[in-house]
């Protein structure tokens, strides 16, 4: 199990010092997995064993599901040049190295041929709706976070590779997804070769709110409340390599306003493509 301390990290995720990060993970082994998780990118050649890949496949399966549908897949990638391929999709060497890959679909293709199958006609099938892609994302979504969790309670680590969607038309075409189905997120996993430090979150009643969302009025000057999380992010990513100097955590969110990466994504026309409608 992975643990590093962090001061700065800790303190960025308390609001009491009754509550402190290292008092709440000392509770129970399934809350020192969950707060003490960080993306590792680096693996040893020590392979994943059979009996750890059921067991994370296993807690996959497990997670929650919208109305038992179970509208996910898995694809687990062992072929080499595959993996490089992806990889270069990604533009993330690691990706190649990773002992353990999936790409996670959202999958509603199972479901159709199944309704066909019954009689169905195909008119009368809602799967392909835009609402239903939606579902299928999260229970994609919630079976990667499960496996992943898995993973990291038997001593690996991972990262979750939203890269994958750099060239969603590439990746449809090397995983030859069939209509209604959807790529969502990518998994890699093994054994650690890096012990990264703990990236810090923000204070808890900056994202947790009771019965309604704040209105703006209630906090006027957004800015002041991130003051200190700035100063610990500036300072997580100056210990890191204090020759890239990275801004703190508002910096951030204003450069990335402008990026046109998500117009470039544009994942309407793609969902389309693969046979989801509004």
């Amino acid at each position: 199990m992975n643990t590093v301390n962090n001061t700065a990290a800790n303190e960025a995720v308390s609001d009491c010092a009754c509550h402190t990060h290292d008092e709440i993970a000392s509770r129970n082994s399934t809350l020192d997995v969950l707060l003490n998780r960080r993306s590792i990118r680096a693996y040893t050649d020590e392979p994943v064993s059979e009996q750890d890949i059921a067991a994370i496949e296993a807690a996959a399966q497990r997670a929650a599901t919208s109305q038992f549908y179970n509208a996910w897949s898995a694809i687990r990638i062992t072929d080499t040049n595959l993996k490089k391929k992806l990889a270069e999709v990604a533009r993330q060497p690691y990706v190649a190295t990773a002992p353990l890959l999936y790409v996670f679909i959202a999958d509603q293709h199972r479901n159709y041929r199944i309704a066909e199958a019954k009689g169905v006609a195909e008119n009368d099938i809602t799967y392909g709706t835009s609402f239903m892609l939606g579902q299928a994302q999260n229970d994609a979504v919630l079976a990667l976070h499960a496996m992943e969790t898995a993973a990291e309670s038997l001593g690996l680590g991972g990262v979750i590779l939203g890269s994958l969607l750099n060239n969603i038309d590439e990746l449809i075409d090397l995983l030859h997804l069939p209509q209604h189905t959807f790529p969502v997120l990518g998994l890699a996993l093994g054994h650690p070769a890096q012990q990264p430090q703990l990236k810090p979150r923000m204070p808890r009643n900056l994202q947790f709110f009771d019965n309604a969302y704040p209105a703006d009025s209630e906090n006027p000057d957004i800015l002041a409340q991130f003051t200190d999380f700035d100063a610990t992010v500036h300072q997580y990513y100056d210990l890191r390599d204090s020759s890239k100097p990275v801004a703190g955590f508002t910096d951030q969110i204003a450069q990335g306003a402008t990026s046109d990466a998500p117009i470039k994504k544009d994942l309407h026309g793609h969902e389309v493509k693969q046979g989801f409608t509004d």
